[in-house]
């Protein structure tokens, strides 16, 4: 039986203490295409998911937002 561990939502400040980037760099590399983009939670609420974010620290100098597509 194969078990697929359930992705989760990260809020900016855990963001920023696991990639070691500044609130700023992670929004500017975002519309540069180079960081994963948030996803809308609630109306007021928005998170990365924790697989998106591991994805982009197997690889930052060559993370494309076109390469990896999640579906919301």
């Amino acid at each position: 039986m194969n078990i697929i561990p359930r992705d989760r939502f990260m809020r900016i400040k855990e963001v920023v203490a696991r990639t070691g980037l500044s609130r700023a760099t992670v929004y500017r590399k975002i519309d540069a295409g180079t960081f994963p983009e948030q996803v809308r939670i609630a109306e007021r609420c928005c998170g990365w998911r924790e697989s998106a974010i591991t994805e982009w620290m197997r690889d930052p100098v060559a993370y494309t937002v076109d390469d990896y597509f999640f579906e919301d």
